[in-house]
């Protein structure tokens, strides 16, 4: 027979010790808590706060010490939604704000603050307000990094108490209404027009001074060079005048070539289209005397030549003394004639030189 009362007591034992050791379990579960990296946790012991805990592992008080909702010590980033803020101007524009902060005392985050995350919204709603509420609107749009300086020294101090620490706050976006974003566009248009204008203005008067500046400086190298070339052609021209007066001089001409060369100049005055009156020197007729002396003299000289020569002659000399002599006696007449003619013409300008005036000469 089994004893039921021994069996019982067995019983009893059993789930004692299986009681106890679920006991036994829950106090170490609660003993021992491990935080993680960048996270602390806050005990209180009876209700009220007794330490922070720091990351690893840390040993509880079981039923006597209990840890609130661990406290992110990273620095976070929040984006509030646009919020509609009046300027100096009136006008409404709608701001957006990223606020960057960092938990720095996890007591203070929770105890002092029920809900940090919503007061930093509210108090970065309330300052951004009065700080653009100073501000036209082109003000505003232009001067970014001064809200955010003054946005993040007023959230840093207000925020000092409550354990965080604000270390930026930025403008996300400004936008001013759709009418005044039209009337930005079309000023900036205008704006831009004005400025090209200007500077095709500019680029047009640069240029046209370049080209004068240009012009200027070529014709200067025009002029320089036909100032060298006229001087070079002068003194070429010098130079040669110089070589001819020279060799004239060392062949020392007589009266006849002389004469023979100013009867050959006489006719090239006529050459020109435009010669309408001519103008008879004086000395012409003399001169042509003096060619029919010079070759007259020629003829006799030769003719004295060969009749006081008796010496034998070659068959050319003779030939070249005829040659000679006929065309002496045919320089002579023609000489003569022209002789005549320029006597003519010389007494017909006489004549027609008081009535002609000095208009035509």
């Amino acid at each position: 027979m089994i004893d039921v009362g021994a069996f019982a007591g067995q019983i009893f034992v059993i789930v004692l010790l299986v009681v106890l050791a679920i006991f036994v379990i829950v106090v170490i579960f609660r003993s021992i808590r491990i935080i993680p990296q960048a996270y602390s946790g806050v005990v209180e012991r009876l209700g009220r706060y007794q330490r922070t805990l720091q990351p690893g592992l840390n040993l509880l008080v079981p039923f006597v010490d209990r840890l609130r909702p661990l406290v992110d010590m990273r620095e976070q980033v929040v984006s509030f939604p646009p919020q509609p803020v009046i300027t100096e101007d009136n006008l409404v524009v709608s701001i957006d704000t990223v606020v960057y902060f960092q938990v720095t005392d996890a007591r203070a985050a929770t105890y002092e603050i029920a809900n940090y995350l919503s007061a930093v919204e509210q108090l970065t709603t309330t300052t951004l307000r009065n700080v653009v509420g100073g501000l036209n609107l082109e003000e505003a749009l232009t001067s970014r990094d001064n809200i955010n300086g003054q946005l993040r020294v007023v959230l840093d101090e207000a925020t000092g108490k409550w354990g965080l620490r604000v270390s930026r706050v930025e403008l996300k976006a400004i936008d001013p209404p759709l009418s005044i974003q039209d009337s930005m566009e079309k000023q900036m248009r205008a704006e831009r027009d004005r400025r090209a204008a200007i500077l095709t203005a500019e680029g047009s008067k640069q240029s046209q001074i370049l080209e004068a500046e240009g012009r200027r400086q070529a014709e200067i190298l025009r002029a320089e060079g036909d100032k060298q070339a006229a001087v070079l052609r002068a003194q070429g021209e010098a130079e040669a005048i110089e070589m001819v007066f020279e060799a004239i001089h060392a062949g020392d001409p007589d009266e006849k070539l002389l004469a023979y060369q100013y009867l050959q100049t006489l006719p090239k005055v006529a050459e020109s289209a435009s010669s309408k009156l001519w103008i008879i020197p004086s000395e012409l007729t003399e001169a042509l005397k003096g060619i029919g002396r010079g070759f007259g003299g020629v003829g006799s000289e030769t003719a004295s030549d060969r009749s006081g020569n008796d010496q034998p002659r070659s068959k050319t000399p003779r030939t070249r003394g005829g040659a000679v002599s006929t065309a002496a006696d045919a320089a002579v007449a023609a000489a003569r004639e022209a002789a005549s003619a320029a006597d003519d013409i010389a007494s017909e300008a006489a004549r027609t030189r008081p009535t002609a005036g000095d208009t035509g000469i």
